[in-house]
């Protein structure tokens, strides 16, 4: 099963990640990718460098970003795992670094099922 995980800041101490921070993400990330797990991962610009399509009113409405949300998504990974507790271990052990190594920081993690072609396959 496939799980996109994003990560959303809610508090962020001032300056960059400290140095140990990224060295332990680049040895996390290494694992993940030796195991087979992690198939893609990368940081995400702040949303003022974006926009957003939606559908209201019955029209089409594109914005540019920033976006008012008080959680800025700043990053995303991509695994192939066999349970959902599998996903669940790798976001909490990202996490884990951010709370270990960054005093301050502070933030959450979605774990989000991908479907797959056999969740649209017809009924057997």
């Amino acid at each position: 099963m496939r799980y996109l995980v994003t990560l959303k800041v809610t508090a962020q101490p001032d300056g960059p990640p400290p140095a140990d921070l990224m060295d332990a993400i680049i040895k996390l990330g290494q694992e993940a990718t030796e195991s087979g797990a992690l198939l893609d991962t990368s940081g995400l610009a702040p949303s003022s460098e974006g926009a957003r399509v939606e559908v209201g009113g019955g029209r089409l409405i594109v914005s540019d970003g920033p976006f008012a949300e008080a959680k800025e998504m700043i990053s995303y990974a991509l695994y192939e795992v066999r349970t959902k507790e599998e996903a669940v271990e790798w976001a909490s052990r990202f996490v884990r670094l951010h709370h270990e190594l960054w005093p301050g920081w502070e933030g959450q993690a979605d774990v989000l099922r991908l479907f797959g072609p056999a969740d649209f396959a017809p009924p057997a």
